[in-house]
């Protein structure tokens, strides 16, 4: 069983935790990871991407030369493949890339992601992430308190902020800092945990998550 500190927004242990064994063992199924986050993948493309084919390029009606007697090949429209301004062959046109994956896998995918950042020590719970006012100076503090940012680093690592509800106010907080991600622990998925270096999850947020994962 994982036993873990809870900080506050001044980066002080106030408490300790005890993770659910049955989601927090630090057991890792790496193929539901894998499916889920190129599924993932796969539902986020537009599939957009358009070539046109020769009967679809603009001209190419008449016929270049006369059919015999000129000594060159056989030619039939200016818009064959082979020449300048031709249509593609066997080009991309657009398509749907989007399947479904059960949701099963995608229950243990989000274990997985989530036992991976415990394993790797960038699992920090928060107790209550408190601010004075709704400024992003002061919500930049608790992440440095944390020692999740420092304004020495030329890259800050990414950080996930999980929560179980989210205000007005701490939203206009944290909108404008480049190197979080906030979302709703009710709403997270594995692509999203395995994005960011660092997972930072508030006390009612792991709650929320343990509920939504517990067998």
């Amino acid at each position: 069983m994982f036993t873990l500190p809870v900080y506050n927004s001044e980066g002080k242990e106030v408490d300790t935790l005890k993770l659910n064994p049955a989601i927090f063992d630090g057991s890792q199924n790496l193929d539901c990871l894998h499916q889920a986050v190129i599924g993932y993948q796969a539902n986020q493309r537009k599939g957009l991407a358009s070539t046109k084919t020769r009967g679809e390029v603009s001209g190419g009606g008449k016929k270049p030369w006369k059919q015999k007697g000129t000594g060159r090949a056989r030619v039939g429209s200016t818009r064959s493949p082979l020449w300048r301004h031709g249509g593609v062959v066997f080009g991309p046109h657009p398509r749907d890339f989007s399947y479904e994956v059960p949701q099963k896998i995608k229950a243990l995918a989000l274990k997985t992601s989530l036992n991976v950042k415990l394993n790797e020590n960038n699992f920090i719970i928060l107790d209550e992430f408190n601010l004075a006012a709704p400024k992003t100076k002061q919500a930049v503090e608790v992440f440095s308190n944390l020692k999740l940012f420092s304004a020495k680093d030329k890259k800050p690592k990414k950080v996930l902020f999980l929560t179980h509800k989210l205000g007005a106010q701490l939203k206009r907080a944290l909108k404008n800092i480049s190197f979080l991600t906030v979302n709703l622990a009710s709403d997270c998925h594995a692509y999203q945990v395995m994005q960011n270096q660092k997972l930072l999850i508030s006390k009612a947020g792991l709650a929320l998550l343990t509920q939504r994962l517990k067998p």
